[in-house]
């Protein structure tokens, strides 16, 4: 099945290409539906030459180490590109990639992406743009992980999402538009689930904790204070 023009207008790194534009990539766009908790790829597999990106649902990118014990990366929201070694590297998975609701993905051909920044540099700077705050977000977690109370890296967390993928005003709050389980914030952070359920109670007054992983804050400035906190 192939994406349409309206599908691969909902991408932001093709969303300022003409109609025209984009009729020239959709022969090229192929789209795979995946139900929920179904694996999308497994780290190390080879992947095909072209660029993966969500249309639709929600991922999560995780890494395993030896161990066994497995770090969730991020999540990835519709519009967002994923897998760039399949695309600009040795084509192997570098994490595991899955679904956390039915979702659409579109695969773009490699060749047909490298024509379209040909004719369209400005796709090339969103790619970049979106790696530079990938790179930025890695950073930030790293430094985290080696000097910061867990409470700040996880009050970090949620601002991240906050900002990243935008808040919708409710009567109790400002709803995060990114389900984040007590799983998963655990595992980007570095702690325990039980430790991630005992800091999301100590801030009960900047933000509130919904089952699913809906997380609403009351109160911007509180959680930017719990983001400060220092040993």
């Amino acid at each position: 099945m192939l994406a349409t023009v309206k599908q691969l207008q909902q991408l932001w790194i093709l969303n300022s290409l003409s109609e025209e534009n984009l009729e020239e990539l959709q022969p090229h766009a192929k789209i795979r539906q995946f139900q929920k908790d179904e694996m999308v790829m497994i780290e190390g597999d080879h992947l095909p030459a072209c660029l993966f990106a969500l249309l639709e649902g929600q991922l999560q990118i995780q890494k395993t180490a030896d161990t066994g014990k497995e770090t969730v990366v991020r999540v990835i929201r519709p519009g967002q590109i994923f897998a760039a070694p399949a695309m600009f590297g040795n084509q192997i998975a570098p994490a595991t990639v899955i679904a956390k609701a039915p979702v659409v993905v579109v695969m773009l051909d490699k060749g047909a992406i490298l024509d379209a920044i040909g004719k369209n540099p400005e796709i090339a700077l969103r790619i970049l743009e979106t790696f530079n705050q990938r790179l930025q977000h890695l950073h930030e977690t790293v430094h985290g992980l080696i000097s910061e109370r867990a409470i700040a890296r996880l009050a970090r967390l949620i601002l991240y999402h906050g900002k990243e993928y935008g808040t919708m005003q409710k009567a109790e709050g400002e709803v995060i538009q990114v389900k984040l389980s007590y799983y998963q914030m655990a595992r980007m952070i570095g702690i325990t689930y039980e430790e991630c359920i005992r800091l999301i109670k100590k801030m009960s007054e900047a933000i509130t904790y919904r089952r699913g992983g809906t997380l609403i804050i009351h109160n911007w400035q509180s959680l930017e204070s719990f983001a400060q906190e220092e040993d």
